[in-house]
């Protein structure tokens, strides 16, 4: 069995992709990682002008078809927006451009904050609309996303096991165990111990953005920087609740992380997730 291990910028960040499998299965399992990734950032990038995403964003109320896995991710934001009480809210884009944190790609002059239900977002079989002008960002929940379809990929190309971890969103599957660290405001390393068939997640709060960690969650700007950490069995699902287990306060966090299928990492106790 061969281990190999590759890294690219994609999704905004850099990417590290290692697959377990005979060098040649291990070679088209990395290069089929790496076109899905690509092919995510493609989709739901807010900068681009011309992916799935800015053409909803843009599309004055208008229905627009999209592919079935930007279907299902807006569905998956939606679902979790709701069961969080709103502390997941995939309509903060046009908060995000007023601050010019993101680009304006046109459309309608946006909405500040929306609501990431049927009251501004209405979901077909094989296409979308916006009610109302909100601009949606998929930024909380998209990388894990896109990771777990990577994964899948890799999977459907003969790997076995392996792992990929985009700036912070980490998924392994199979047999591998990964021992992993995480990076705290200070920049000391911690522990967190071996990962397996599990996802982790880590996002800043309080902190000034870096390159390891660009974006930053609203609505938690005035904490006590720290990285928030979770731990679930898919990397969307990790994504997502980090953003939503920074919103709640800490002695609470664990029971919000648990209700919503994940595991609140508190340093130095991480134990294999099986």
């Amino acid at each position: 069995m061969h281990e190999l291990r590759r890294m690219r910028l994609v999704l905004g960040t850099y990417a590290e992709v290692g697959a377990c499998a005979p060098e040649a299965v291990a070679e088209q399992a990395l290069a089929a990682a790496f076109e899905s990734l690509q092919q995510s950032h493609d989709r739901w990038s807010f900068h681009a002008a011309d992916s799935e995403l800015s053409r909803l964003n843009r599309s004055g109320g208008e229905p627009v078809p999209l592919s079935r896995d930007t279907l299902r991710l807006l569905r998956l934001a939606k679902l979790f927006g709701q069961a969080s009480g709103e502390r997941f809210n995939c309509t903060v884009g046009g908060a995000l451009v007023q601050r010019g944190d993101l680009p304006d790609h046109g459309g309608p002059r946006p909405l500040p904050v929306g609501r990431a239900d049927d009251i501004d977002i209405d979901i077909g079989r094989r296409q979308a609309r916006l009610c109302r002008p909100v601009r949606v960002t998929l930024d909380g929940i998209a990388k894990g996303y896109a990771v777990d379809l990577a994964v899948k990929a890799m999977r459907l190309a003969g790997a076995r096991s392996g792992w990929i971890n985009a700036g912070g969103d980490l998924r392994v599957f199979g047999d591998k165990v990964l021992q992993v660290h995480r990076r705290e405001p200070d920049g000391a390393l911690t522990p967190l111990g071996g990962l397996r068939e599990a996802a982790l997640a880590s996002s800043r709060v309080g902190c000034v953005p870096d390159a390891a960690f660009p974006a930053f969650i609203v609505g938690a700007d005035d904490v006590v920087p720290e990285v928030v950490s979770v731990v679930a069995r898919s990397a969307w699902r990790a994504d997502a609740l980090t953003k939503v287990v920074a919103l709640v306060p800490r002695a609470e966090r664990a029971a919000v992380a648990a209700r919503l299928g994940g595991h609140w990492v508190e340093p130095p106790a991480m134990r294999i997730a099986a």
